[in-house]
């Protein structure tokens, strides 16, 4: 399926509000969409806002190895970004790269046994744990909720460092803005209605706080009739690209060591009347017999190589129940 196979498809849908399942990649070659009722034959499995349950085990106490990308390969990218970024070229751009990890469990085990606001597994391909939602529609209202902002949580003042810190700050009020402007392609009233409110994810190691916003627009009646349009309008993601969004997108081509795929893409599912939809961010991959988790974080020209690579890493984690 191409990509105006998929628009197609989905506007269809939307008219006669049949419910469907849809998954775009990055670069926008490989969309998925499915009706709801076809994904169980298919070996494809969601979950959105799940209750938590019991937390899982180890039989050796160690959930996953993870072996990084050097970082004399990462200075290498960060460092020709910043080089694009003090021309003018970019003034944000998510860097990320793989990390070959060894694990404990099968992708099936992962998906079972973890907690997050959006789970998938994908034909035991790929399975991701997003806590970013992509965007929300409820009735004719339309949200977002750009992620910006990580720290560990057991750091002395952890909130008071993340809210503070001058990049941190300066970052996610670059992708509010980019974000609010996405959405104004396809609402109307767009409005910052919560600002930079914190979250606590759980992993197999420590505690994250990560910094959110709420971005509120209003969808004409009938946007179900258009809603692939709509989707492929936002895309890809602000938060996991950067800005201004199409150049700094032909620069992570470029800096980055191999296309994303469906990594930091969009999964989402259309119910008939409303939608909900994820960022595809921790993100567990096969390919052959090994495994790899990709990561990455926002560069800005007051990004630290050190400090953003250990970021990178930071983000390699399960979030256990």
């Amino acid at each position: 399926m191409n990509l105006n196979e998929f628009i197609k498809t989905a506007n269809t849908l939307g008219q006669r509000r049949i419910p469907f399942f849809f998954l775009l990649d990055f670069e926008l070659q490989k969309p998925f969409i499915s009706e709801l009722s076809l994904l169980d034959a298919q070996d494809i499995h969601y979950a959105m806002h799940e209750p938590s349950g019991g937390e899982i085990a180890t039989a050796n106490g160690s959930l996953l190895e993870r072996f990084p990308v050097d970082f004399v390969v990462y200075r290498k990218a960060f460092e020709r970004s910043l080089e694009y970024i003090n021309a003018g070229d970019s003034y944000l751009l998510n860097l990320t790269f793989p990390t070959e990890i060894r694990l404990a469990y099968s992708l099936r085990e992962l998906y079972a046994n973890t907690q997050a606001a959006y789970k998938l597994f994908f034909k035991d391909r790929f399975v991701l744990f997003s806590p970013e939602c992509f965007v929300r529609i409820l009735g004719d209202a339309i949200y977002s909720y750009p992620m910006k902002g990580t720290i560990d949580a057991d750091l002395p003042r952890a909130e008071e460092k993340i809210l503070q810190n001058t990049k941190e700050l300066w970052e996610h009020n670059t992708i509010v803005d980019l974000i609010r402007n996405d959405l104004s392609m396809i609402a109307t009233g767009i409005e910052l209605t919560k600002y930079r409110f914190i979250t606590r994810v759980r992993t197999h190691q420590k505690d994250l706080l990560q910094v959110s916003s709420e971005i509120k627009g209003n969808l004409p009646t009938g946007w179900q009739e258009q809603i692939g349009d709509m989707l492929v309008k936002l895309l890809p993601a602000g938060s996991i690209s950067g800005a201004p969004k199409q150049k700094t997108v032909s620069i992570i081509r470029e800096v980055e060591l191999s296309p994303r795929g469906y990594f930091t893409g969009v999964f989402g599912v259309f119910d008939g009347e409303g939608l909900d939809s994820a960022v595809n961010i921790r993100f567990v991959e096969k390919k052959g017999e090994k495994y790899y988790f990709r990561s990455g974080g926002g560069i800005t020209a007051y990004s630290k190589p050190e400090e953003e690579y250990k970021e990178m890493i930071d983000k390699v984690y399960i979030p256990l129940r």
